[in-house]
């Protein structure tokens, strides 16, 4: 699984998760996204599965503010767009914030949940927080890489007590 970032550049440079993946080969910057790509997207309405790795070819996250995420995502990508069930940020800037992940989060959790485990946790051991991100979550992922319908994500979400973040 290739992993690409779309990059927007509306964050401090020095503490962009992305241009440190693209710095250490980890991903991809790219200028446009395939029709073979998972798209990345909070407000998309499918939420991505196991099932989905036979779908695509790459991961593409879109790394933008969360401030202007909402206008960013109206844009059309192609690619097929996925959102990640609820997660628990493990980076210092909204630790414990459900669904305010940073770019290497979010791409390490599609991964996980895809069953690419050793790709995600290669991508978080860039950071020094990374561990923290699989620490709070690890139950959760595991759960959400063994369903495989929507319907089964809601169940976990709620076995759990999350609901979805309000974004934007």
């Amino acid at each position: 699984m290739e992993i690409e970032v779309y990059m927007l550049r509306q964050d401090d440079p020095a503490k962009c998760t992305a241009a440190k993946l693209v710095k250490f080969g980890l991903a991809k910057q790219v200028r446009k996204t395939s029709p073979s790509t998972l798209v990345l997207d909070p407000f998309a309405n499918d939420t991505i599965l196991k099932d989905d790795r036979d779908s695509a070819d790459s991961i593409t996250a879109i790394d933008c503010s969360w401030e202007l995420a909402r206008g960013e995502f109206k844009k059309k990508f192609s690619g097929h767009p996925r959102k990640l069930p609820p997660l628990l940020a493990g980076n210092p800037v909204n630790f414990a914030k459900i669904g305010k992940l940073t770019t290497a989060e979010s791409i390490a959790a599609a991964l996980y949940i895809m069953g690419f485990d050793d790709m995600g946790h290669a991508v978080l051991d860039k950071f020094k927080w990374g561990h923290t991100f699989f620490d709070l979550n690890r139950d959760l992922l595991d759960d959400y890489s063994r369903a495989h319908s929507e319907k089964e994500v809601r169940e976990i979400t709620s076995q759990y007590g999350l609901a979805p973040a309000a974004l934007g």
